[in-house]
C-alpha cells in the first residue's frame, strides 16, 4: 500500500558538481526532468526548494520500493531522508490508544 512521505533532500557538497555553468545546467535539466516524471506519475505531490539554494523537500504517495528506486536515482549528487507522514486524526488515535495501553498496565 503506497504510504505519504515527506523527503528532504540536500545537495551532496562532498561530490563534485559540474563548475561550468552550461555543465550546471545540463545536470541541472536532467535532474528536473526526472522530477517532472515523478510529478506526471503522481509519486510526488508536491516539490520545493529551501532558500538557502542546496535543499529542499518533496511531498508524495510511494510504495516503499519505489521510493527506494526513486530516491537512489539521484546519488551521489543528492542524498534524500525519508520520512512516513501520519496523519493528525490517526496519530492522535495511535497515540491515545499507546497511552490507554499503558495506564492499563500500571494498574
Amino acid at each position: 500500500m503506497a504510504r505519504r512521505v515527506m523527503i528532504t533532500w540536500r545537495l551532496n557538497l562532498a561530490v563534485p558538481w559540474p563548475m561550468d555553468p552550461k555543465q550546471s545546467l545540463e545536470m541541472d535539466e536532467k535532474m528536473w526532468t526526472m522530477i517532472d516524471g515523478l510529478i506526471k506519475k503522481g509519486e510526488i505531490e508536491e516539490f520545493g526548494f529551501f532558500s538557502d539554494g542546496y535543499t529542499g523537500y518533496a511531498i508524495g504517495k510511494t510504495e516503499v520500493e519505489d521510493g527506494f528506486k526513486n530516491t537512489s536515482a539521484f546519488l551521489p549528487f543528492v542524498i534524500c531522508e525519508v520520512h512516513d507522514i501520519v496523519p493528525y486524526e490517526k496519530g492522535k488515535e495511535i497515540t491515545r490508544a499507546v497511552l490507554k495501553a499503558r495506564m492499563a498496565a500500571m494498574k
